[in-house]
Protein backbone atom coordinates (compact mmCIF):
# COMPACT_ATOMS: atom_id res chain seq x y z
CA UNK A 1 0.00 0.00 0.00
CA UNK A 2 1.15 3.56 -0.66
CA UNK A 3 0.20 6.90 0.91
CA UNK A 4 -0.68 9.76 -1.44
CA UNK A 5 -1.36 13.03 0.40
CA UNK A 6 -4.25 15.21 -0.68
CA UNK A 7 -3.90 18.96 -1.10
CA UNK A 8 -0.86 20.81 0.24
CA UNK A 9 0.32 17.98 2.46
CA UNK A 10 3.52 15.98 2.65
CA UNK A 11 4.18 12.46 3.98
CA UNK A 12 7.36 12.21 6.06
CA UNK A 13 9.34 9.28 7.48
CA UNK A 14 11.19 10.35 10.60
CA UNK A 15 14.94 9.88 10.71
CA UNK A 16 15.75 7.77 13.76
CA UNK A 17 19.37 7.89 14.82
CA UNK A 18 21.07 6.66 17.93
CA UNK A 19 22.73 9.30 20.04
CA UNK A 20 25.52 8.79 22.54
CA UNK A 21 25.78 11.01 25.60
CA UNK A 22 29.10 12.42 26.81
CA UNK A 23 29.28 9.62 29.37
CA UNK A 24 28.90 6.95 26.68
CA UNK A 25 25.25 6.01 27.20
CA UNK A 26 23.50 5.19 23.93
CA UNK A 27 20.03 6.71 23.64
CA UNK A 28 17.76 4.80 21.26
CA UNK A 29 14.80 6.33 19.44
CA UNK A 30 12.44 5.41 22.30
CA UNK A 31 14.58 6.94 25.05
CA UNK A 32 14.64 10.48 23.74
CA UNK A 33 12.38 13.03 22.13
CA UNK A 34 11.65 12.38 18.46
CA UNK A 35 13.77 14.46 16.09
CA UNK A 36 12.26 17.10 13.87
CA UNK A 37 14.21 15.72 10.93
CA UNK A 38 12.55 13.52 8.33
CA UNK A 39 12.69 12.29 4.76
CA UNK A 40 9.90 13.10 2.31
CA UNK A 41 8.24 9.94 0.98
CA UNK A 42 5.27 11.51 -0.87
CA UNK A 43 3.99 14.98 -1.78
CA UNK A 44 0.56 16.31 -2.67
CA UNK A 45 -0.02 19.46 -4.72
CA UNK A 46 2.57 21.54 -2.88
CA UNK A 47 3.97 24.81 -4.19
CA UNK A 48 7.28 24.64 -2.33
CA UNK A 49 10.44 23.41 -4.05
CA UNK A 50 10.49 20.03 -2.32
CA UNK A 51 10.50 16.51 -3.70
CA UNK A 52 10.46 12.88 -2.61
CA UNK A 53 13.78 11.93 -1.04
CA UNK A 54 14.56 15.38 0.38
CA UNK A 55 15.56 15.49 4.05
CA UNK A 56 13.77 18.29 5.88
CA UNK A 57 13.21 19.91 9.27
CA UNK A 58 9.59 20.40 10.31
CA UNK A 59 7.74 22.22 13.09
CA UNK A 60 7.64 20.56 16.47
CA UNK A 61 4.27 19.00 17.40
CA UNK A 62 2.94 19.29 13.85
CA UNK A 63 1.21 16.76 11.67
CA UNK A 64 -0.67 13.53 12.17
CA UNK A 65 1.08 10.23 12.89
CA UNK A 66 -0.17 7.26 10.86
CA UNK A 67 0.87 3.62 10.68
CA UNK A 68 0.69 1.67 7.42
CA UNK A 69 2.17 -1.79 6.80
CA UNK A 70 4.07 -1.67 10.13
CA UNK A 71 5.76 1.61 9.12
CA UNK A 72 5.15 4.91 10.91
CA UNK A 73 4.68 8.10 8.92
CA UNK A 74 3.88 11.71 9.65
CA UNK A 75 1.52 13.71 7.43
CA UNK A 76 2.18 17.45 7.68
CA UNK A 77 0.95 20.56 5.93
CA UNK A 78 3.35 22.14 3.46
CA UNK A 79 3.75 25.20 5.70
CA UNK A 80 4.98 23.00 8.57
CA UNK A 81 8.20 22.23 6.66
CA UNK A 82 10.82 24.70 7.81
CA UNK A 83 13.91 23.85 5.73
CA UNK A 84 15.45 21.37 3.31
CA UNK A 85 18.75 19.83 4.40
CA UNK A 86 21.30 19.96 1.58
Amino acid sequence: MKLQPIGKRVVLKQVIAEETTKSGIVLTGNAKEKPQEAEIVAVGSVEADIKVGDKVFYKKYSGTEVKLDDEEYLIVDEEDILAVIK
